[in-house]
């Protein structure tokens, strides 16, 4: 069941954000304060995936902008829209021991269907390698349906980069 994100949730969310650190290295760098990594400010929506004998096995975010310019940069050229009119599904977590069941291709899909509501088209970033589950969310992200876009540079604050995959959702629902 994917719902709305409340408070009562932030501190799994944050146990299951280590979790995937230490299982595939996701984030590259554990921020500092996990809280503010998955409760942001500028956040169109947050939504975890329960199932009910596990409690909260996943969590994602939409938001206006990626962390990188660059991002947002190649997402407008490869969609032809103004960066206002992309949304950026972010913090996209599965906890290792629930894998293999479609919470990951559910809270994506929750989350593209917000920005299309939105009138946004959804866009997603993802590290180009080396970690282990990187690899694992490419793969979840083609098969869904989403376009890579290009590669940029990103730079975080304390000087170090990463190679990111750009990648573009639907413009609009499948037709059923």
């Amino acid at each position: 069941m994917i719902r709305d994100r409340n408070d009562d949730d932030v501190s799994v969310c944050v146990d299951m954000l280590r979790a995937v650190h230490e299982s595939d290295g996701y984030p590259v760098h554990l921020p500092e304060s996990p809280v503010s990594f998955l409760v942001v400010p500028d956040a169109l929506g947050a939504w975890v995936a329960e199932d009910p004998d596990d409690g909260v096995v996943g969590h994602v975010l939409l938001r206006p902008s990626a962390w990188s310019p660059a991002i947002m940069e190649a997402a407008s050229a490869a969609t032809g829209r103004d960066v206002a009119h992309l949304a950026v599904v972010a913090r996209l977590l599965v906890a290792p021991w629930a894998r293999r069941r479609g919470v990951g291709r559910a809270l994506l899909d929750a989350a593209a269907s917000r920005a299309l509501d939105l009138g946004r088209q959804p866009v997603l970033d993802v590290v180009r390698g080396p970690g282990r589950g990187h690899e694992a969310a490419i793969q979840l992200y083609e098969r869904a349906g989403w376009h890579r876009a290009g590669t940029v540079t990103g730079t975080f604050s304390n000087g170090t980069s990463v190679d990111e995959l750009v990648y573009v959702g639907p413009a609009s629902r499948p037709s059923r």
